[in-house]
This record gives structure tokens, sequence and C-alpha cells, in this order.
């Protein structure tokens, strides 16, 4: 599928970069959860990881047509601290990308009419919404001394969609069957 516009191609280029950033950054931060004695944070951490993959491969995918260099641009938080500070991190990111990055990336996809673009803004979009409050629960939890209470995280394979103990029958984002959820 090749991208049509500069623009949108520019946007897909960066969310790429700062998805597959995040998809680190929460790998080492769930390192740090589990040292620290929050193995629910820990793996709290490794599903969403695994979500922003979901993201930055639909991101990837939509530009594979393009073959030239591209210059990547993507903010990000840095270091490792403790678990609540890390987790604070997440939630700036999160909220940078709900608030900001995700919306205008969003719009220009629909005004200049790339589909796919607009499909996988609009899928990473709404499972940002999701981590920006997982990771809200958990540091509530952390600033406590306590793990965040769950049995399992699900992800879709297809949009990133995620949510806590049981898969739902159908994705509400992009309509994946209960089965093809990954459980973590």
């Amino acid at each position: 599928m090749a991208v049509k516009n500069a623009m949108t191609s520019e946007f897909l280029h960066s969310a790429y970069g700062g998805e597959s950033m995040a998809h680190m950054r929460y790998l080492t931060w769930a390192t740090m959860a589990e040292k620290e004695g929050f193995p629910n944070i820990a793996k709290l951490f490794i599903a969403i990881a695994y979500a922003e993959q979901v993201h930055a491969n639909n991101h990837f995918n939509v530009i594979a047509g393009e073959t030239q260099g591209a210059t990547v641009t993507a903010g990000a938080e840095f270091g490792t601290g403790k678990t609540v500070d890390n987790l604070q991190g997440a939630i700036d990111g999160e909220l940078h990308e709900v608030e900001q990055m995700y919306p205008v990336y969003l719009n220009t996809a629909q005004f200049q009419e790339e589909k796919g673009a607009e499909r996988s803004f609009h899928y990473a979009l709404e499972a940002e919404k999701i981590h920006a409050d997982l990771f809200k629960k958990a540091q509530d939890c952390a600033r406590e001394g306590k793990d965040i209470e769950l049995t399992n995280v699900y992800i879709c394979p297809i949009c990133g969609h995620t949510i806590l103990d049981e898969a739902p029958d159908k994705c509400p984002v992009c309509g994946v069957k209960k089965e093809m959820y990954k459980e973590f």
C-alpha cells in the first residue's frame, strides 16, 4: 500500500518510531517493576509493549511500499527510575498520543484520504486511551506500595485493544474474534 501524501507519510514514520521506542521502553520498565516486587505491573508493561508493537507494525505495513530512507522524530521519556516514576513516563507518553499526536495524524489522514493510515492511526488512538488509564491505575497502586490486581491482560493482535481479565467476544475497535486475542 503506497502512501500518496508526504505529510501522512511523515506522520506514519514518526508514529512508527514512537511506537517502536515505547515497545522497548515498556519492556525495560517491566524488568524494573519485577525487581521492585510488582509482578503484575511488570505483566502490564509487557502486555502493553506488545500492543505498541502491533501499532508499530500497522504503521510500518501502511508505509511498506516506500523504499527511501526517512528521518524519524519521536518524543519519548528516557531512563529508568522507580516504577512509580516509570509509570508517570508511560502515562505522559500515552496522553501525548491521545491528546495531541494521534488526533492530528488521524485528521490529516482523513483529509488526505489515506485510508490505510486512517485505520492505523484510529486503532492506535483507541488503544492508547486504555493504556493511559491502566497505567494510571497501576501508578495509584504503586504509590501505596501495592501491585495492581489483575489476572490476565488481553491484547488484540490487529489493533492493540487492551483489556484486563477476559477478552471480549469481539474486539470493539476492529471486530476480531475473542480467540485471536493474545493473553499475558
